[in-house]
């Protein structure tokens, strides 16, 4: 069993049932996907950038991504219905777990200059949305391996009622948000 898998069930279910006066531990919200996604909107002029993509999602993932496609053509972007423009992935279940554990103890404190995530990308659900800026920050993606530095959205999406009920949830599951400086 994941090792966050184990913590979410020990230490988060009882606080958060605390916190929130859930009667039923099913009322206890929990991490349903994670979505990975990489928008290449240079893949109209460069259609080997999306190899590259795949690959490297896939590396990070552990799981195949798929090849997000335009649903309509925009002239002024030179783009046609159909044509590749980015990838993603959707994990779940222990690959979700193990991913969000490699994010919050790996990945995010290899960002330089890093002091916290942002707390303004929640959806009104709990759901929770962050952009990162270079695939680098991923220890299994070698410097060598790139051509280009991709950024990508990592979306969280969980079955919490409220963005509060969210964020409690990936607070206690290690997300470093950023602290707010006191007036002082």
């Amino acid at each position: 069993m994941a090792r966050l898998i184990k913590f979410y069930q020990e230490k988060v279910v009882p606080q958060l049932r605390k916190d929130f006066n859930y009667k039923n531990i099913n009322q206890v919200p929990r991490f349903k996907k994670i979505v990975l996604n990489i928008g290449l909107g240079e893949a109209t002029q460069n259609a080997k950038i999306i190899d590259s993509a795949l690959e490297q999602l896939k590396i990070i993932a552990g799981q195949k991504p798929v090849i997000t496609k335009a649903k309509k053509s925009i002239s002024n972007f030179k783009l046609k219905e159909g044509s590749p423009i980015g990838v993603s992935v959707i994990l779940r279940r222990k690959r979700m777990y193990e991913f969000y554990d490699r994010l919050v103890n790996v990945a995010l404190p290899r960002v330089r200059d890093f002091r916290g995530v942002s707390e303004k990308g929640f959806d009104g659900r709990g759901n929770y949305t962050m952009g990162i800026k270079e695939q680098l920050i991923f220890p299994e993606i070698h410097y060598d391996m790139i051509e280009k530095i991709l950024g990508m959205n990592i979306t969280i999406v969980t079955d919490a009622k409220s963005n509060e009920e969210g964020k409690s949830l990936l607070k206690l599951m290690g997300m470093p948000f950023r602290i707010k400086k006191q007036d002082g």
